[in-house]
């Protein structure tokens, strides 16, 4: 008789459609099934009073590397990824922008043995270079990176760039991730506030104005749908463009809208007191209660499709070395962003089914990682969380493994932990604590998979 590796007994599994008490097998890296009991194998760990969740996916992650590594590194990132209940990830880094397939190849080949979790990798769009969409996608980028403003270095497309990527876009059959800010009013904006001598905290919202924000999405949503292209846009702040990406979407749009736990649980005007603790664009927009709670509906009803972290991290030095102009945009957000959604259930904000939709099941089938990654079912790889749904805990810089060493959420307190975290049926972290044991595998885009 061939024993299974692994048995998590006890458990309650919980998927995007419901949850059940099972015991999960698993034998060469995959789930082999769902049991009531019974089951022998090499290891069995005893899940009783515990939730069984698939991996988290985050398929917005920038860990810098190869690349300006001071700031994040695929070692440090993954490790808080796996801390987390994350698994998998999707990773591009602005500072060494894939623009073409040999660039991927280059950066696969770095990556090989520094990476504690499973990680795919997109590439950037550059406005006139289409002809390198085909192939990338055929070379197994995830997704491309597309902004509609010159940002980090990177340019933007204006609308009719945009189009002219889509198009070649959804001729391949590749999927896009669309930056949304309009660039002719951020440049405005910053103008007059840079003319008004202003170097306070206060810019960061008034130039990365939600109009902007509103104007690009509008913009982006029409030309997907017209070009009938796959696409995401990223990092959704607000109500108003949720909304105005569901009408392109119930008009045929294959349109996706991610958001980011800073857009639910961060408030705007922190950045008065927080400054370059809280530069990342688009800022955080609620105001109020009530605006974070309209951001959580929209997240239970599935106008917002998916969480991702927009992990773009910087150390405390890096984001006090220079004014609000110029010091780096982004937050850490792989150490916080399953516990923000766990404790978000025990809130009862959103159910522990949506988390499983929203960071597992729903990106990994936009960006082809589906049936692979995103579940807890036969067949699928057994990255698994074990998360103890009634334990709180403090959130806190010193347990922050990314090497930013600091977080937003630093002395808020959480309902729900992760226990454990299993990639491919191995420890990968255990009570937050992660192991540092380079198993991660490169994913290729589905560009590169027959069929």
């Amino acid at each position: 008789m061939a024993y299974l590796d692994l048995v998590i007994s006890g458990g309650t599994v919980v998927t995007a459609t419901g949850r059940r008490r099972a015991d999960v097998a698993v034998r060469g890296g995959r789930v082999t099934g769902l049991s009531g009991g019974g089951l022998t194998a090499r290891r069995r760990v005893d899940a009783s009073g515990l939730l069984v969740l698939p991996g988290g996916v985050d398929t917005h992650v920038h860990l810098m590397d190869p690349g300006a590594t001071d700031r994040e590194d695929f070692p440090h990132g993954t490790r808080a990824a796996a801390a987390a209940g994350t698994t998998t990830i999707i990773e591009h880094a602005h500072g060494g922008p894939v623009r073409t397939a040999g660039d991927l190849a280059a950066k696969t080949a770095h990556l090989a043995g520094r990476a504690n979790v499973d990680f795919a990798l997109a590439a950037h769009a550059w406005p006139g270079a289409e002809r390198e969409v085909r192939p990338l996608w055929e070379a197994g980028a995830a997704f491309f990176k597309v902004f509609t403003c010159t940002t980090h270095g990177v340019p933007g497309h204006d609308a009719a760039a945009l189009r002219r990527h889509l198009r070649t876009a959804a001729e391949t059959g590749a999927v896009s991730l669309l930056h949304c800010e309009d660039e002719s009013l951020t440049e405005s904006a910053g103008e007059v506030l840079r003319a008004e001598g202003r170097d306070d905290g206060g810019i960061v919202p008034q130039w990365r104005e939600r109009a902007a924000e509103v104007v690009a999405a509008l913009v982006a949503g029409v030309l997907v749908r017209k070009a009938g292209a796959r696409a995401a846009v990223a990092h959704v702040s607000h109500p108003e463009v949720a909304a105005y990406l569901a009408r392109e979407r119930a008009g045929g749009a294959r349109l996706f809208a991610e958001t980011c736990p800073q857009y639910l649980l961060l408030r705007e005007d922190e950045v008065l007191e927080h400054g370059p603790f809280r530069k990342f664009t688009p800022p955080a927009r609620a105001h109020c209660d009530a605006d974070e709670e309209e951001m959580w509906r929209l997240l239970r009803d599935g106008t917002l499709t998916h969480v991702s972290s927009d992990h773009a991290p910087s150390t405390r030095e890096q984001k006090t070395s220079g004014g609000i102009w110029d010091v780096h945009f982004g937050l850490p957000g792989l150490d916080t962003t399953m516990p923000a959604l766990l404790d978000a259930a025990a809130r009862q904000l959103i159910s522990y089914e949506d988390v499983a939709r929203l960071y597992a099941e729903v990106p990994a089938r936009l960006y082809g990682l589906w049936p692979r990654k995103g579940r807890v079912a036969p067949g699928s790889d057994a990255d698994l969380v074990l998360v103890d749904p009634s334990r709180t805990w403090t959130v806190r810089d010193t347990g922050v493994h990314s090497k930013a060493g600091w977080t937003p959420y630093d002395g808020r307190a959480f309902t729900g932990r992760v226990v454990q975290t299993y990639l491919r049926g191995e420890l990968v972290a255990e009570d937050g604590e992660p192991a540092d044991a380079r198993t991660g595998r490169f994913l290729p885009g589905p560009g590169l998979r027959p069929g």
